[in-house]
């Protein structure tokens, strides 16, 4: 496919993907949205790439959110459109797509980070900040509120006392704050935020793909059952698969001879 609003690059087994309209500071798009998709589920089909970074274009903003200068952004006309808005399909998707993408997602955020720019950030699994990085969901100032589970993301890593008073009253915080409240893993110089996430990514890339895969879905899958008992009960069964993969024979065997494993995702 061919991408405009974003860029779609593969190095080793590390795709980045760029959000790409740096003149409005990555302010989100339809086209956007598409696009993402689009990239991510080549990532998905493509057995080569084992981790994604997403990040945005320049150092301004990762992507400052809605385009408010539209002056059809966030209305409706009438109920019926508010029906068929409420019906679309899109948005579940894109979050959706993120969400349960199941190879690890790390966010590179640049700068500014807003409103659905934030809520895509959220939805991935790990966030590595730049000094200059500045984070807001500031949809209640503007008569509306963080749709599409954006709330709960945040309460889930900052806690429910530090998700309302962000959410409520929509101001700002800067990495620094970020990182105190758990919202991102890390604050780097602006210089070092690519290298940064891509030698996590790297790590993560060095080690067994399907033991990744399935850690990162026993995690997310554990909170949203909220039941120990239920989530230990499927670990079992995960790790009762992974017992068996070649990975794991060729991990224990290295560790014992005391030489770099060689994996190859089965």
């Amino acid at each position: 496919m061919e991408y405009q609003a974003v860029i779609y690059e593969k190095e080793d087994k590390i795709a980045t993907i760029w959000f790409n309209r740096p003149e409005v500071r990555n302010a989100w798009s339809a086209q956007m949205g598409t696009e993402l998709v689009s990239a991510l589920k080549e990532a998905d089909a493509d057995a080569e790439v084992l981790v994604v970074i997403l990040t945005g274009t320049g150092d301004k903003a990762f992507s400052a959110g809605a385009d408010i200068k539209n002056p059809r952004t966030h209305t409706v006309e009438s109920v019926a459109d508010s029906i068929e808005v409420s019906l679309r399909v899109a948005p579940k998707v894109l979050f959706d797509t993120i969400s349960d993408f199941p190879k690890p997602i790390i966010a590179a955020i640049n700068g500014y980070a807003a409103g659905q720019g934030l809520r895509v950030a959220l939805s991935c699994d790990i966030l590595i900040a730049s000094e200059n990085a500045r984070m807001s969901l500031p949809e209640v100032s503007l008569g509306i509120l963080p749709g599409y589970g954006g709330a709960l993301r945040l309460a889930r890593l900052v806690g429910r006392g530090m998700a309302m008073e962000m959410i409520l009253t929509s101001e700002w915080i800067d990495a620094q704050e970020a990182c105190r409240i758990g919202l991102v893993n890390r604050v780097v110089p602006q210089t070092e935020l690519m290298p940064t996430a891509r030698k996590m990514a790297a790590r993560i890339a060095s080690l067994p793909p399907l033991s990744v895969r399935l850690a990162k879905q026993s995690l997310n899958e554990a909170l949203d059952i909220g039941n120990l008992k239920a989530a230990s009960q499927a670990d079992i069964y995960r790790q009762l698969l992974l017992y068996q993969t070649g990975d794991r024979r060729e991990a224990h065997e290295a560790w014992r001879e005391k030489r770099q494993p060689r994996f190859r995702g089965r």
